[in-house]
């Protein structure tokens, strides 16, 4: 029986295989969409990560420790 690990793995590599392909056929409109993609860039890793924690230690200090 094959392990998730091993699907995984396979899936991904799959993937990989795909968008080589896909960017290879397609590597001018790839190029023109990669401005608004770095232009995404911010607000998608705002919404993922928060703005990076800010704010984690609000409320606290070193004297209610």
């Amino acid at each position: 029986m094959t392990s998730s690990r091993t699907w995984t793995l396979m899936v991904a590599s799959l993937a990989i295989i795909v968008l080589f392909f896909v960017l290879r056929e397609h590597w001018g409109h790839a190029l023109g969409l990669l401005p608004y993609l770095v232009l995404l860039a911010c607000p998608i890793m705002h919404l993922f990560h928060r703005h990076g924690g800010h704010g984690r230690h609000r409320g606290t200090s070193d004297k209610e420790k």
